[in-house]
């Protein structure tokens, strides 16, 4: 495909905006220096009214294509050129190009102006060859209906203010999706690193000063980090964090001013959970690494995302176990990523890392967190494994060196890595890379011989076309090589090996390759036998593999059920989260109010009663992290349990609150909400619940709420939620998808939320569509439905818009998901539950 790139080389943008917040309308001029290799050449526009173009000027023809998104330009002749367009623009509620944001502070609404140009949004505000090759230096003159009191801040410092123009410096040469701006009432907070960068967290004045501190805390020892790390300095004067109340994404790494949903930027230090404060400051380690990664050297295309992308996710957990040790971060890793990354990839028809795109709607559809972020990091916590910390500082150095202020592809990464660990990286990786899935490597004694081999592993469906992977083994037997490039592997004789090692044989030790090991009977009993003696991540390992697997049919669920209590009383949060994931899984195989569900709350009791106890409901000073995080999750099994003991504790602590529920300890606060609305629900509940979440400016106690109250049992309150879907003063459309899931997930209301986004998508496509969030409502509906009636109502619904451009991958592949799961259901329904009451009767 041919880029505008091709013709037309860019390289300094002087961009000048008037935005008048009343009329919703932006007036604009770009001035745009650049080397025209044809007379013929084209730069992109989206919502554009171009009024006049001229060249060094002269005014020349141009047409608008709103299909292709692009002016074409004709100019007198080819060679370096000028190029000036006067256009308007709208200002728009969509979340892309420039937007409002609304707040309230004391009940006055209020509105905040910033920019989100990621991937090709940046069209939207000012006319641009708007591809990542397409680097150039930006002049940003912004002018605005400015009130006293406001600021206004950009990727550069500002350097001048003239006749109410805000002029800002010269950006180093940057990608147009980079660039940013925000203006309206902020508050600040400043330091600077070690180096002499400048860093600041910008908030909404709904927030209370306090809020800043902690961001601004991880930015600063982030840079400080990343400097060293990558031994090249950070190449900018300032890093600005801003918090925006309207966001689609979770953050962006524009060069210099970095956005982010307020929920994971501004936290209050005095009562904000472990979790939350570790999923804040993972995320801005990520878009801080990008800084470098992403920003400095860009993909040379958007099939390269994973360049950008893959690469911040593994590096915002390098930085944070350096940052706060203590967390013991990389264990996030792996009940986040690790679960997520395996669960997605194992469906046939899932988009490889590396992808091939075209079109705007095709590049947006491409951002699969499973996949790009989870899978990619994955793939690249493997290549830190296998090279080193030192070869990998080394070779990233050289890659900096070599591509600074310029574009890169996968190719590029490889070789820097590679030639630093001095190995054929690219080799080894390219099966990661270019192909979907992963396998599932068979361990087997086989007439004595200790057997591997490796086939594509699914769940449901998948047609095998031969794949194979060169597969980082990390045995704990010297007869292991350390790459598995065939397809069968014989390793020698079991006793012997057995003997010499004094442990059960085991593959992929410490989980972080992206395989998973189907061991024969007798290997499997060994290990278990010896589970007692294995670390966190090896029982977590276990558990996981063994779900897998049978999700993938390849086992029997009913097996997996007798395990459960083998690990119910571990402290370790990590072997809970593996636990609970499997006991979760459960709730698919029964049906509400039947006796099996019955059956099944009793099997919850029995793990979690023990674990209750010795937590309890509160947090208690000095605990350790473990209890900290593995607390959530029996509270969470207690409850689904009917525990009468822990409802009537969660029910105390509600009603000690009730002036205040804000004030709940952040750690418990969605199970005494839950408990409460699923237990002891109201209309009264509803509306004050309803009423804090729109007036709350704490992040986590809106997720909190929007968690919880779609819990309610009674259908009539459930039908009030659903009807506030689409009143943008209660939820905002950037929430909508948690709110729809909740009500989704819940028996009482399921009907509804799947009635509402059936009668009104359009209205969904209209706000969010465009948007890398929307395909999203498709993935979250086939993680619910399980009934073949829903499987057949969803291909009805679906089948027909499989052609939508951004839709067709995930409509395709969502079907197979339910499909697999109604299958999975019909064959292993009756063992399961049978498993369960043995579970329960003989415990």
């Amino acid at each position: 495909m041919t880029r505008l790139y091709d013709n037309f080389q860019p390289n300094l943008y002087k961009v000048y905006l008037d935005i008048d917040r009343g009329s919703k309308v932006i007036t604009g001029q770009t001035k745009i220096s650049g080397l025209a290799q044809d007379s013929k050449i084209a730069v992109n526009q989206k919502f554009l009214n171009v009024s006049g173009v001229q060249a060094d000027g002269k005014k020349v023809p141009f047409s608008v294509d709103d299909e292709e998104e692009t002016i074409g330009i004709e100019l007198p002749q080819a060679g370096e050129t000028t190029l000036t367009i006067d256009y308007t623009a709208p200002l728009t509620d969509s979340m892309m190009g420039i937007y409002p944001s609304y707040y309230q502070v004391d009940g006055e609404k209020k509105q905040l102006i910033g920019t989100q140009f990621e991937t090709t949004a940046a069209r939207q505000a000012f006319p641009c060859v708007d591809e990542p090759e397409a680097k150039a230096n930006f002049d940003l003159a912004i002018k605005f209906d400015e009130k006293s009191g406001e600021t206004i801040i950009a990727n550069m410092p500002e350097i001048d203010l003239d006749k109410g123009v805000h002029y800002f410096d010269r950006t180093v040469k940057m990608s147009t999706y980079l660039v940013a701006f925000a203006f309206g009432e902020m508050q600040s907070k400043y330091t600077t690193t070690k180096s002499g960068v400048k860093i600041g967290v910008f908030s909404t004045k709904a927030h209370k000063p306090n809020e800043l501190d902690f961001p601004l805390d991880i930015a600063k020892r982030s840079i400080e980090f990343y400097e060293d790390f990558y031994q090249t300095p950070y190449p900018l004067p300032h890093s600005w964090q801003l918090a925006l109340p309207d966001f689609s994404a979770g953050a962006m790494e524009n060069w210099g001013l970095v956005t982010y949903r307020e929920a994971y930027l501004v936290l209050d230090p005095d009562n904000t959970s472990l979790e939350t404060k570790e999923l804040v400051a993972t995320v801005i380690a990520h878009e801080l690494a990008h800084q470098w990664f992403g920003d400095l050297v860009t993909m040379k295309w958007w099939d390269d995302l994973w360049l950008n992308e893959s690469f911040a996710n593994m590096m915002e957990y390098v930085a944070v176990d350096a940052l706060e040790p203590d967390w013991h971060i990389w264990e996030l890793f792996q009940t986040s990523e690790a679960s997520a990354a395996l669960q997605r990839d194992a469906t046939d028809g899932v988009q490889s890392v590396h992808v091939q795109v075209e079109k705007p709607a095709e590049i947006d559809s491409i951002f699969d967190s499973a996949i790009v972020y989870a899978k990619g990091s994955r793939m690249l916590v493997m290549v830190r494994s296998l090279i080193g910390d030192d070869a990998l500082r080394k070779g990233l150095k050289a890659y900096f060196v070599a591509h600074h202020y310029a574009n890169a592809s996968g190719a590029d990464l490889w070789d820097a890595l590679g030639q630093a660990a001095g190995i054929d990286l690219a080799k080894i990786m390219n099966t990661w890379l270019e192909q979907p899935g992963y396998p599932v490597v068979s361990a087997s004694v086989v007439a004595g011989k200790l057997t591997l081999s490796q086939e594509q592993f699914f769940i449901g469906d998948g047609k095998d076309v031969g794949r194979s992977w060169q597969i980082p083994l990390n045995g704990n037997y010297e007869a292991v090589p350390q790459i598995m490039s065939e397809k069968t592997l014989e390793l020698g004789d079991y006793q012997e090996l057995r003997q010499q090692a004094g442990a059960p044989f085991r593959l992929n030790v410490g989980n972080e390759a992206h395989f998973i090991v189907k061991y024969d009977d007798a290997l499997l009993n060994d290990i278990l036998d010896n589970s007692d003696s294995l670390d966190p991540i090896s029982q977590l390992q276990l558990l996981q593999d063994l779900r897998l697997l049978a999700e993938g049919n390849q086992i029997s669920y009913a097996s997996v059920v007798s395990l459960l209590k083998r690990f119910a009383d571990s402290h370790s949060n990590v072997v809970n989260a593996a636990l609970y994931q499997v006991a979760g899984n459960l709730k698919k195989f029964v049906t509400p109010d039947s006796k099996e569900e019955s059956a099944l709350r009793q099997l919850f009791d029995q793990l979690s009663a023990a674990q209750v106890k010795r937590l309890g409901w509160t947090p208690k000073y000095g605990e350790s992290i473990d209890d900290q995080l593995t607390r959530p999750y029996v509270l969470n099994a207690a409850l689904y349990a009917k525990n009468q003991d822990s409802i009537t504790e969660a029910h105390g602590l509600f009603e000690a609150n009730a002036e205040a529920l804000v004030d709940l300890p952040a750690d418990i606060r969605v199970y005494v909400l839950a408990n409460e609305v699923q237990n002891y629900s109201s209309s009264d509940l509803l509306d004050r619940l309803l009423t804090d979440y729109i007036r709350t400016s704490d992040g986590s106690y809106k997720t909190d709420i929007a968690a919880a109250l779609p819990m309610i049992p009674d259908k009539d309150l459930l039908a009030k939620i659903v009807a506030e879907y689409e009143n943008s003063e209660t939820i905002k459309p950037q929430d909508l998808r948690a709110w729809y899931r909740g009500v989704l997930a819940n028996d009482h209301g399921q009907q509804l939320a799947w009635d509402w986004i059936r009668n009104d998508w359009q209205w969904l496509e209209d706000t969010v569509g465009g948007d890398m969030e929307f395909p999203t409502f498709i993935t979250v509906t086939a993680g619910i439905f399980k009934t073949p009636q829903r499987l057949a109502e969803f291909r009805e619904f679906f089948e027909p818009k499989i052609n939508t451009p951004g839709l067709t991958r995930e409509i395709k592949m969502d079907t197979k998901v339910i499909e697999s799961r109604v299958a999975l259901i019909e064959n292993e329904k009756d063992a399961v539950n049978k498993a369960v009451n043995l579970f329960v009767f003989n415990n």
